[in-house]
């Protein structure tokens, strides 16, 4: 690092709009930078206006939830969360009456 040059993270934001789609966009951020900077500065909140409407978006760092004012490290990956749209436990009953 250059003298006077400010330290960076380089990190990913990540988002899956539907099954099988995942957006991963990948940002250099001053140290410092909090998982709401990196949403912000991701642009997935003005490609996915539902996000914007989401009450409480879920979001964290490597599969562990965490709050949008965490501290970010060097080679993060901020992962943002759908809200359920099924309960997990009622899906997987109807799965296996239908394989059964």
């Amino acid at each position: 690092m250059a003298p006077g040059e400010q330290p960076t993270l380089s990190i990913e934001v990540v988002y899956s709009p539907g099954p099988g789609r995942v957006e991963c966009v990948p940002l250099v951020l001053e140290a410092g930078s909090t998982v709401a900077q990196a949403v912000a500065a991701s642009g997935l909140l003005q490609r996915h206006p539902a996000l914007q409407s989401a009450a409480g978006l879920g979001c964290g760092v490597w599969g562990a939830v965490c709050d949008a004012t965490r501290l970010l490290h060097d080679r993060d990956r901020v992962e943002l969360y759908r809200p359920l749209t099924a309960d997990p436990k009622d899906a997987r009953r109807r799965r296996m009456r239908k394989g059964a």
